[in-house]
């Protein structure tokens, strides 16, 4: 005996029949209501289980707080992180990290300073002074000796303050590079 020939319908109408429940099934759970979304700059609703919490613990005290947050570290295992009082409220800084994380500059632009000079070699380092920069005469040379602490040049690369670093420190001058 046929298995299908024990249902009423004939196997064409049974599939019918069980796509229109599938259907049906589909439409009811299409035509749940549907919710709307929260227009941008308006709260959204707090359920209130948790609108209860946020106002027992806005009445708890300092101490209270702090003991909270003991408690909720420990239950949690979370690690103790570094914190600061801002405005009676602790709050973490992960600003520190993200400073560490970003990459330093790298300075490009030096500048020279003479900021002393041995007097046995003044003359020497006027003469290397005049050599070493452009559009000095000797007068201009020995004034701008004279009136150390003085920027040698300014807005200079690295090799080239490292050079004449090392010309005037040979002529008695203490150098600085900033």
């Amino acid at each position: 005996m046929n298995s299908f020939k024990i249902l009423k319908f004939p196997l064409r109408q049974w599939r019918s029949f069980s796509r229109c429940a599938i259907l049906q099934q589909e439409v009811t759970q299409a035509a749940a209501p549907l919710t709307i979304p929260i227009p941008e700059g308006v709260d959204k609703p707090v359920s209130p289980k948790i609108e209860k919490i946020v106002a027992d613990i806005t009445n708890l005290n300092l101490l209270e707080v702090s003991e909270l947050s003991q408690v909720l570290k420990k239950r949690l295992n979370l690690p103790d992180a570094p914190v600061m009082p801002v405005g009676g409220f602790a709050v973490a800084a992960p600003a520190q990290e993200e400073e560490e994380a970003a990459p330093k500059t790298v300075k490009t632009n030096f500048t020279v300073k003479m900021t002393k000079f041995d007097d046995k070699q003044k003359v020497a380092l006027i003469k290397e002074v005049k050599s070493l920069l452009e559009g000095f005469n000797l007068v201009q040379a020995k004034k701008f000796v004279e009136s150390v602490p003085t920027i040698v040049k300014a807005d200079i690369s690295k090799d080239e303050a490292e050079k004449l670093k090392e010309a005037l420190s040979k002529v008695g001058a203490v150098i600085e590079i900033e």
